[in-house]
């Protein structure tokens, strides 16, 4: 299974800080089949160009792509052994469950997100391979001028708190720069 076996890495960084390229490199450079988790809906023209961008990136790559917008702790659970899954990102997922509540009309509430985001790494922890989270850092911004976008912003800083606890290795990008928060101990 190898030297990846059971890894949580975790990447943050502010939009367009080069996360997300960072997070490509990262993967790269393991060995094992590579699962690109993309959590993001199709909502419009932009995200929709933004999406084929991000395939172009990875074409040629030997990436498979599994497009999965709620349910990432049954996708995890399913995946093959000796993998490296990048999940792009936590922030489009926390986003589409705070949606999927809103459309059934319950409350979302950082409780909520606690207990889907253990459930999450439970099921990272029985991966046989390394899993690599992207997510954005929500909590250097303004603060947001309505309560939706306050209670995301929480939401969202409640999921990247327990999954840097979690993690190996936690990694703040800035600039297209990588900051280590938190390294393995070897």
């Amino acid at each position: 299974m190898g030297e990846n076996m059971g890894k949580l890495l975790f990447i943050t960084g502010g939009a367009r800080s080069g996360k997300s390229d960072y997070a490509l490199v990262r993967a790269q450079d393991l060995s094992g089949t590579h699962i690109f988790l993309a959590t993001c809906p199709v909502i419009d023209q932009e995200m929709e160009e933004r999406i084929s961008r991000h395939k172009e990136e990875r074409k040629g790559l030997n990436w498979r792509t599994i497009e999965e917008e709620i349910d990432l702790s049954g996708t995890i659970c399913s995946l093959p052994p000796d993998i490296v899954c990048l999940i792009d990102c936590l922030t489009l997922w926390v986003n589409n469950l705070m949606y999927n509540a809103e459309q059934k009309n319950v409350p979302f509430t950082e409780d909520d997100i606690s207990k889907i985001v253990v459930e999450f790494i439970e099921s990272v922890k029985k991966v046989q391979g390394t899993v690599i989270c992207v997510s954005n850092e929500v909590g250097l911004g303004v603060v947001p001028d309505n309560p939706t976008a306050r209670k995301y912003r929480d939401v969202v800083g409640r999921c990247n708190r327990l999954v840097a606890a979690a993690a190996d290795e936690v990694v703040l990008v800035s600039c297209g720069l990588p900051l280590f928060l938190k390294q393995c101990s070897k």
